[in-house]
């Protein structure tokens, strides 16, 4: 469900007529409110339950796929700031309610960081399966083709949303958590939830804005590339480097956490200053970009590893919450700095930057 809109999202907002200027304009819209929203959505699924964010989280996206398809103009706005809230509660709820879920059943906690890295690898798979599914779906017929993305995502959103309310139904909790108060003190007062916020938002923007710049910087100079090959390898690389994860934690190397999440920043900053500050053949920077996202593939499970050992579960969803929210508003500022000083901006995103990918 992520990742069907985003295939041909430019591609297909150009289809129904909508300028350069107001997908820049929606997109800013998108970061404006996972900012002034999106920051809070965590904390109330903290206090009512992640079960039924993970619901409504189903509900947007189907709300977003019937209105593409039963109206001829879709409003950019309306489903920009869907899916926007959509990816906030996504980047904390289902992780949470899993952790939630675990506790409860009696599992091992060290099975936990099996399950880390398999998130991170199925997510990035999905993503590829996303572009190859929605490639079909259009075919070659682009006017009868474009809605057909449309169509599986609300199909997908069904299935969600029938799983989540009946198939789960017997294992599920109240999550109400009473004394919030008390529980945010602890979160203000602890230098190590400080820090892994600080990560958070710093890994955030990092790739807000990678997936906003990496086609531009490929395609400067007006060099031809074939960008949907390209983007399967970067997803791949991350998926690589979710596997590594556990073969650094637990394997002859044995690294703690904090160090491969040390490790892993280091490399993946030195590898974005030198596209950064230098201009770099094709060959090269395609490398680069891997190497980054296989450094993001490790950075994931491993933050998801370290709140699960200095945060409660009570919590992680605020905590997720408010750590996106200062990297959001770079990223808006990033927006609206370039969009109206230079006009250069290249509406590519989470939200749109498959487009070039098809």
């Amino acid at each position: 469900m992520e990742g069907l809109p985003s295939v041909f999202g430019e591609l297909e907002f150009s289809y129904f007529g909508v300028s350069r200027e107001q997908m820049v304009l929606s997109l800013c819209v998108g970061f404006a409110a996972s900012l002034i929203v999106g920051s809070f959505l965590g904390v109330l699924s903290d206090t009512i339950g992640h079960r039924k964010f993970c619901l409504f989280f189903c509900i947007l996206h189907l709300f977003v796929g019937i209105w593409k398809r039963i109206t001829a103009h879709p409003s950019v706005w309306v489903a920009s700031v869907c899916l926007s809230l959509a990816s906030s509660i996504y980047s904390f709820s289902f992780e949470t309610w899993m952790l939630v879920e675990h506790e409860k059943q009696g599992h091992r906690e060290d099975l936990l960081s099996d399950t880390f890295w398999l998130m991170a690898f199925l997510g990035s798979a999905s993503f590829i399966g996303s572009q190859v599914l929605a490639n079909w779906l259009i075919g070659d017929n682009l006017k009868k083709g474009m809605t057909s993305p449309s169509t599986a995502a609300v199909l997908l959103a069904l299935v969600g949303v029938i799983c989540v309310a009946q198939l789960w139904r017997g294992s599920s909790q109240q999550e109400v958590f009473e004394d919030h108060g008390r529980s945010y003190s602890y979160f203000f007062d602890d230098r190590r939830i400080w820090l892994l916020a600080c990560a958070q938002a710093c890994l955030h923007f990092s790739i807000s804005m990678f997936w906003i710049l990496w086609t531009p910087i490929l395609v400067a100079d007006g060099r031809e590339l074939h960008l949907g090959l390209i983007y399967p390898c970067l997803l791949g690389a991350r998926m690589l480097g979710s596997t590594i994860f556990p073969w650094l934690i637990s394997g002859s190397l044995s690294f703690r956490t904090e160090d491969c999440i040390l490790y892993a920043f280091i490399i993946s900053g030195f590898v974005l200053s030198v596209v950064a500050y230098d201009y770099q053949e094709i060959g090269v920077l395609v490398a680069l970009f891997v190497l980054f996202q296989a450094c993001v593939g490790v950075i994931l499970p491993s933050l998801a590893r370290l709140r699960t050992m200095y945060l409660p579960n009570d919590l992680r969803g605020g905590m997720i919450g408010f750590s996106l929210a200062p990297a959001n508003a770079a990223v808006l500022l990033f927006l609206v700095h370039v969009s109206f000083k230079y006009d250069l901006i290249s509406s590519q995103s989470p939200c749109f930057m498959p487009a070039l990918v098809t």
